[in-house]
């Protein structure tokens, strides 16, 4: 698997294991909206966005019905199955209610969660929240604002809030007037809703204000743990029936609580003032979830390291990979500013020690040799002289050198130590011819192919200084014997 594929695999492997539900956190969510767009948001039915503002239902005619729903687009969290626990959850929202034409009225609006976040509720009394043909399927918690008096759900009054549990019959109903409120009077009406879990009670408070009253005007004693989801949607629904009454969200913050935190900043585009927590998972006690606990530890154990061993290996091929580009970028530089030189240990290994296997060519003056550099990925050919007994010569360099020199140079100074060690003293450079060749000033001296005899030359004139001087004068005639030691 190339790296690049290999790294495409393991984001999408930790994006599933850090999104997929049974491995996720638990997380506490706030969201305010001082106003509204249609980024966050999904609307059904009627519903509209205006200057800012939700509506729910359209002025139509009478005796015409509307109905719509406005959602919020990210499913909440509301139970946590690794820890057996239930978020409480608090909100506030300002809306009116009002009416064009004040003989036509009803039928209301509700905050609910749900599970759903696609049917659209029927209109007149189902207030925009269940659908009338399938009302043993709907599952919801709701709060509703009800400004019509409808036998059929057994309205206590046209001017009340309830509690809604999978139905539109109210599990406890308060009267809005004993606060003074008027709901379908046109004023911008805020509304509270808190739950605590922990103390297993529900409270709404209505206001025509923004500052909270002390006393709710709905209170009921109830634990949501049987009714909240893992995850649910939250948002709003209103509905009318042959009425031209008007329903509008003004602005809403919403946060679930309950869950251990650690804060963590959300996008500010993406959801104003929202704040996201999360929570390590705590084992549970309960013998029936410890296949999924085992399970839990094994991902969140195998997750992360498999992840770091990727990164490992992407990191160790992207390296080479680019010290190669790097190597063939340095190599193709060097051929574009002129010729490269090698040292004979470079030439050695691309040739495989002259093997004869890369031989490729015999000339008047040497073999050629198919070489390989492996660092710059190129293939040469090298010319190997018959100077020196095919390169024989260079076979007596020190091998502590480890072939780190320039072959030329090496040459030209084994050619000169073995014309400078000539038996004959006569066939000897000078020291000054010595130095001239090894600084490219003259050319070596040719030595022979066979090891010439050994020579020693005597005068009664000469001294053992004047014999192995290096004077050239020692070349002139004079009375000599010789004593020729033959190579056996």
């Amino acid at each position: 698997m190339c790296p690049r594929k290999l790294l495409v695999f393991s984001f999408c492997f930790l994006l599933y294991y850090s999104t997929h539900p049974a491995f996720a956190s638990a997380i506490n969510v706030s969201f305010d909206f001082p106003s509204f767009t249609l980024r966050n948001f999904t609307l059904l039915g009627d519903s509209y966005l205006r200057n800012g503002i939700f509506g729910l239902t359209r002025e139509l005619g009478v005796p015409s019905s509307s109905a719509g729903t406005v959602i919020f687009n990210n499913p909440i969290k509301f139970f946590d199955p690794e820890t057996n626990t239930t978020a409480s959850f608090s909100t506030k929202f300002s809306f009116t209610i009002s009416n064009v034409n004040p003989s036509s009225f009803g039928d209301g609006l509700s905050f609910f969660l749900s599970p759903d976040n696609r049917t659209l509720g029927s209109p007149g009394g189902y207030l925009g929240l269940v659908n009338a043909s399938q009302l043993t399927k709907n599952k919801f918690v709701a709060i509703e604002f009800d400004t019509r008096l409808d036998m059929h759900f057994k309205d206590p009054s046209d001017n009340h809030v309830g509690l809604d549990i999978e139905s539109l019959d109210s599990i406890k109903t308060a009267n809005a007037m004993l606060q003074g409120i008027n709901l379908k009077g046109g004023n911008i009406i805020t509304a509270w809703i808190d739950y605590k879990n922990d103390q297993e009670k529900l409270k709404v408070f209505l206001s025509y204000s923004n500052f909270k009253p002390e006393r709710p005007i709905l209170s009921v004693d109830i634990s949501l743990s049987e009714y909240l989801k893992e995850t649910m949607y939250v948002g709003f629904s209103a509905s009318t029936e042959g009425s031209t009454e008007l329903h509008l969200i003004e602005n809403w913050s919403f946060r679930t609580y309950g869950f251990l935190t650690l804060r963590k900043r959300l996008d500010p585009h993406n959801v104003s003032d929202n704040s996201v927590t999360v929570t390590p998972m705590i084992p549970e006690s309960d013998s029936s979830n410890s296949h999924h606990k085992r399970l839990g530890l094994g991902l969140g154990i195998a997750g992360p390291a498999f992840f770091f061993v990727v990164l490992v290996v992407f990191g160790y091929v992207s390296v080479r990979k680019l010290k190669t580009i790097r190597t063939q970028k340095s190599f193709k530089q060097d051929l574009l500013a002129g010729p490269r030189e090698f040292t004979y240990r470079e030439l050695k290994s691309a040739t495989k020690g002259f093997h004869s296997s890369r031989i490729i060519g015999h000339g008047a003056f040497g073999t050629v040799y198919k070489a390989f550099f492996v660092s710059a990925g190129t293939i040469a050919a090298v010319k190997r002289s018959k100077h020196s007994h095919e390169g024989k010569i260079i076979e007596a360099v020190d091998k502590r050198l480890n072939g780190e020199f320039r072959e030329e140079e090496m040459r030209k100074l084994l050619l000169v130590g073995l014309s400078c060690a000539n038996p004959d003293s006569t066939e000897r450079p000078s020291m000054r011819r010595a130095l001239q060749i090894l600084n490219n000033e003259a050319e070596p001296l040719a030595v022979p192919r066979i090891k010439p005899s050994l020579t020693f030359s005597c005068s009664l004139h000469y001294t053992l200084d004047d014999i192995v001087s290096d004077d050239e004068e020692c070349k002139e005639s004079s009375p000599t014997c010789e004593i020729r030691v033959a190579k056996e």
